[in-house]
């Protein structure tokens, strides 16, 4: 009986009809199903062209960067591009004020300056395997301990199975909330060089002002190569090391493409959230949201302040106020996407129709709808941690950090490992403006979170001073920690005397009180009723894909290989307002003549401008600059590439427009729009700008 049903579960799955076909992220090796759709839209090539584990596939030129970002191959000898921003912390940790790479730029004109990275990787998928029945084989039932349990125990014997060989690693995953599972077989390289990176100017051009917005002009790309060792294989860091000798490079489009041309994006989508209740949408515009932005708004009034007063903070700060930025901003859009679209609405008028198609679902709805009001205050309290521990005071995950020195038996290997650090964390930090930070965080942290969900420890320290700016003085004035000399000399000391002195430390005592009432009490709290509600959102799922069989669903992105489609296309997304499919050079200038400092160019492209010198690269007399398509993308995509109807390289995606951003959660076909830098654009800054030319050449550019 569970085979037939898993069986038919499938069918439907595989046999939906595509209403809106430029929504969802599909997994690659099911795309056969859709090959004649995307076809009857204008693609030219095959399911197979796209994914194969028998041949040379574009999946093969697919890279997951650093974990968070997608990259695409481009040369045989392992070059690849990315966003700016996903390196952007690479090229700011080169940086320095005597070589400030992020105010300069960077182009390795051999491959002996390409720079070392360490810590970086790069993740080549080999092959995705649908092994849902080996995964519930033995398996009664999948909501009790023992079916849990055994759930696991097939994963793991499934995982191990699959990998013989050194340098592959094999995950399983679930899929529309562990309805189906997949495993994910990879291979990962630890040796991942700089080559190259515009200006910040223009690789970050536009800053927060632009950023999420249309029109844009950003030049939102840098370019880094796999090392691997002789034989090709994945190695540690070496000078031994040579250039990847890629499966599968790019073809790129010299020509570009039109509007309404068939595009494809091709990469790493992070998280959506498509099959919320009208309830769980409800609490996260009306209360996740605003606390989230709250905190940002915060920590980036105090930083944005300190970076324009030197150049010296800028450097220190910009990778840590870009990283705080950009989901400040998305969040914002975000909430105005969904309360505009009515997105809780449309959720209460599919609930009330979907109550109607079968006896239990009424009461799986109640059952939903209740534990989500018990779990959107865990939630909160989960959320404002990590705002507080991951995005705020920097001291916090400095000081927890030293515990581990505490207990161990090889203290001073791990001092000297610490002292190591110490380097990169100073250089990095600023007190003063971690003291706002922390000063003005704290009052909201207590705002939005029930007391009963507060470490005891915060609490008695916040009544115990008159203000938030009081008690964060005097934490600074009596801990150790943020001063880089006195760090040095505890560390220095013997492990008796560091651990006496540590105890007795403040900044220290909070962090870790923090920390682990965060780990004991708010995340298993959170994390039992997150699994609570994935067992009724699994029935949730099913039971709508079982009552909709004309309509198309797909799996929630959960940073596992994906693919969409669409066409390069504008929008209207606001009365009176008309998105047009390109932007060019043009547009650089007009916004470069406000006078704003977020557009700000470097002399030598006003150069260039003038001179009209854009090589092959320019269009009768213009140089495009950034495109729009109605590809359905997210964070993660970052860096993923845009692909034309014959899978040939015709630009980075690199943000959505503001509106867009409500499509982690529900998805618009008319004003929906993925932000993507021109290839022609990049090719333009490498060759004519850069003078690095020699990149261009390692390529494989096409015509039309």
């Amino acid at each position: 009986m569970r085979k037939a049903t898993q069986s038919l579960f499938l069918l439907f799955l595989l046999s939906v009809n595509i209403l809106h076909a430029h929504e969802g992220m599909w997994i690659p090796s099911l795309l056969k199903v859709l090959e004649g759709q995307m076809q009857s839209e204008g693609m030219q090539i095959t399911a197979k062209d796209i994914y194969s584990i028998n041949q040379s596939s574009l999946k093969d030129a697919i890279v997951h960067f650093g974990g968070g970002c997608t990259a695409e191959v481009v040369s045989k000898k392992g070059l690849i591009l990315t966003n700016h921003h996903c390196g952007y912390s690479q090229i700011q940790q080169h940086s320095s004020l005597e070589n400030n790479l992020l105010k300069s730029g960077f182009w390795a004109m051999s491959m002996k300056e390409e720079l070392k990275n360490p810590g970086l990787t790069a993740t080549f998928i080999v092959r995705i395997e649908d092994v849902t029945e080996k995964v519930l084989s033995g398996v009664k039932d999948q909501n009790s301990n023992v079916g849990n349990k055994t759930m696991l125990s097939n994963i793991k014997a499934i995982e191990k199975a699959a990998v013989n060989q050194p340098n592959y690693k094999a995950s399983v995953k679930p899929f529309y909330y562990g309805n189906k599972y997949f495993m994910i077989v990879s291979k990962t390289y630890k040796d991942v060089r700089l080559v190259g990176a515009p200006p910040s100017a223009m690789g970050k051009f536009g800053g927060d002002t632009d950023n999420w917005v249309w029109p844009r002009h950003t030049c939102d790309f840098s370019m880094f190569r796999i090392y691997a060792n002789k034989e090709n294989e994945p190695a540690e860091i070496s000078d031994d090391n040579v250039p990847y000798k890629a499966a599968r490079a790019l073809d790129i489009a010299i020509d570009g493409v039109k509007e309404n041309d068939f595009t494809m994006v091709f990469g790493f989508p992070g998280r959506t959230s498509q099959y919320l209740t009208s309830k769980a949408v409800e609490n996260y515009i009306a209360k996740l949201l605003p606390a989230r932005i709250e905190m940002r708004k915060n920590s980036l009034r105090h930083i944005d302040a300190a970076m324009a007063m030197d150049e010296a903070t800028y450097i220190k700060y910009a990778s840590k106020q870009s990283r705080i930025s950009n989901a400040y901003k998305k969040w914002i859009g975000q909430d105005l996407g969904l309360r505009k679209k009515e997105a809780v609405n449309k959720k209460l008028n599919l609930e009330k129709d979907w109550v109607t198609k079968g006896k239990g679902n009424k009461a799986l709805l109640n059952e939903l709808f209740e534990l989500e009001n018990k779990k959107v205050e865990a939630q909160m309290a989960y959320n404002m941690f990590v705002e507080f521990y991951y995005y705020g005071p920097e001291m916090m995950r400095w000081a927890t950090g030293f515990n581990k020195l505490t207990n161990s038996k090889e203290f001073d290997k791990e001092a000297k490992k610490k002292l190591k650090n110490m380097q990169n964390f100073f250089k990095n930090y600023d007190v003063n403006i971690d003291k706002k930070v922390f000063a003005s965080l704290v009052p909201v942290y207590l705002k939005h979170v029930k007391k009963e969900m507060l470490s005891k420890e915060l609490t008695d320290l916040v009544n115990k001073y008159p203000s938030s700016e009081a008690m964060v003085e005097a934490l600074y004035k009596k801990s150790k920690l943020h001063n880089k000399e006195q760090v040095e000399k505890l560390l220095q000391g013997s492990q008796k005397s560091f651990k006496k002195k540590l105890e007795k430390d403040p900044i220290y005592n909070l962090a870790q009180s923090l920390l682990t009432h965060f780990l004991n009490e708010v995340r298993p709290s959170f994390s039992q009723m997150t699994q609570d509600e994935e067992k009724l959102m699994k029935s949730f799922v099913k039971s709508l894909m079982m009552a909709y069989p004309e309509k198309s669903f797909w799996a929630d992105a959960n940073s596992t290989l994906r693919l969409t489609y669409g066409k390069v296309e504008g929008s209207a997304p606001r009365d009176g307002m008309q998105y047009t499919w390109f932007t060019t050079m043009d547009g650089i200038i007009e916004k470069y003549n406000t006078g704003e400092a977020d557009f700000e160019v470097p002399q030598r492209l006003l150069d260039l401008y003038e001179e009209k010198n854009y090589g092959q690269y320019g269009t009768d007399g213009k140089l495009h600059v950034c495109l729009l398509g109605s590809n359905h993308t997210t964070g993660g995509n970052s860096g993923s590439p845009a692909l034309d109807a014959y899978g040939r390289l015709v630009g980075i995606n690199f943000d959505r427009s503001w509106e867009s951003t409500m499509s982690d959660v529900l998805f618009d076909k008319d004003i929906c729009r993925n932000i993507m830098v021109d290839i022609r654009y990049v090719l333009w800054v490498i060759d004519i700008y850069a003078g690095a030319g020699h990149l261009v050449k390692e390529m494989n550019l096409l015509r039309n």
